[in-house]
């Protein structure tokens, strides 16, 4: 099966393709087209359902593709689908040759999104931003939705997309297929941050990221891996917590939350609580846990992840960075946010 999009299709039409007009069709009459197709022909189209359906249906087999007109460039369509599905993706193109100032930072859930949220407003004066930049219009439409945030620094107009990705796998996923679709469709971010969990060793979180980078030309950097003119910017997340009421079996955003709360002083009030608690159940509490104890006691009647971009945005400024440096987080964040060349005290 391909699949053609793109302004300069006609170069791809001959007698086996078929020219497939996107308006006037409505959702039955696509199903019926597509459930009638045999995966031997050559469809163009600039309609976005008819290559969701296309997509879904043709999602297996490495000789499904789309391919972008203007560049001739192709993805695979469970690429396609992926792209659509988790980033809501235009594979339509339009954007060759678009770049601007700008870092897209994936993380495994919502929690950690609000946590690097914050942390990129406390620490490098970003502000919510509801205009993308051309070089991140292919996502445009996501920034609608509370879970993915973009953030734009007034003085120097650098943007930076944080976008939760639905674990460790998640993150290495929409990293290659972001790489992949830069490829094909012409355009340029200048970073992208991947932030994973310590599931093993930071070795073997690396090795995942360099896994998904060899189908790409790569080389290593002082921060990360050079992909084209795009670096790539691992942040791994390992900072263990030791507290006799509290079970650390391995590293999160939590963790990280577990020190700050820690060096704020909020841990030490629910302390006799913890230890209540601890006798109650007869067991060390779980991070998250100990997280619910601390939203309730600090007054926050949210959910867990505003209470996380709540806290942070309002933790002291020494504290929030002694974390993020402990951690071994700190550089990265620096040059994803543009700010590589200052000063890190």
């Amino acid at each position: 099966m391909r699949v053609v999009t793109g302004d300069k299709f006609e170069k791809f039409v001959n007698e086996n393709a078929i020219l497939f007009p996107e308006y006037r069709k409505n959702r039955d009459e696509l199903l019926d087209f597509v459930d009638s197709l045999t995966g031997e022909e050559t469809v163009v189209t600039a309609s976005l359902e008819l290559i969701d359906l296309i997509a879904w249906k043709f999602r297996r087999g490495e000789e499904n593709v789309l391919i972008y007109s203007d560049t001739g460039g192709a993805l695979t369509l469970k690429e396609v689908y992926e792209l659509r599905k988790y980033l809501d993706f235009d594979v339509r193109g339009g954007l060759s040759g678009e770049r601007a100032r700008t870092s897209v930072l994936f993380v495994e859930g919502k929690t950690d999104a609000k946590f690097f949220k914050a942390v990129f407003k406390k620490l490098f004066e970003f502000k919510e931003s509801r205009e993308a930049p051309h070089s991140l219009r292919f996502i445009e439409r996501v920034f609608e939705r509370d879970n993915f945030d973009l953030l734009r620094r007034e003085e120097d107009g650098y943007y930076l997309a944080v976008i939760p990705s639905e674990g460790n796998s998640g993150v290495i996923r929409n990293l290659g297929n972001l790489l992949r679709a830069m490829e094909v469709f012409d355009f340029r971010v200048d970073r992208i941050g991947a932030a994973i969990d310590v599931d093993e060793d930071r070795e073997s979180a690396l090795a995942s990221i360099r896994g998904k980078l060899s189908g790409f030309r790569y080389k290593k950097t002082p921060f990360g891996y050079l992909v084209g003119e795009t670096e790539v910017i691992p942040l791994i997340i390992g900072l263990p917590f030791e507290d006799e009421t509290i079970e650390w079996k391995k590293p999160t955003v939590e963790d990280l939350m577990l020190h700050l709360i820690a060096r704020e002083g909020l841990l030490e009030k629910i302390k006799p609580g913890l230890k209540a608690l601890n006798e109650s159940l007869g067991r060390k509490l779980k991070p998250k846990e100990v997280m619910y104890l601390a939203l309730s006691a600090y007054g926050h009647w949210g959910n867990l992840e505003g209470f996380y971009e709540l806290f942070v945005m309002r933790s002291r400024f020494r504290n929030l960075k002694a974390v993020l440096r402990e951690a071994g987080l700190i550089e990265g964040l620096f040059y994803l946010a543009g700010r590589e060349g200052e000063r890190r005290r």
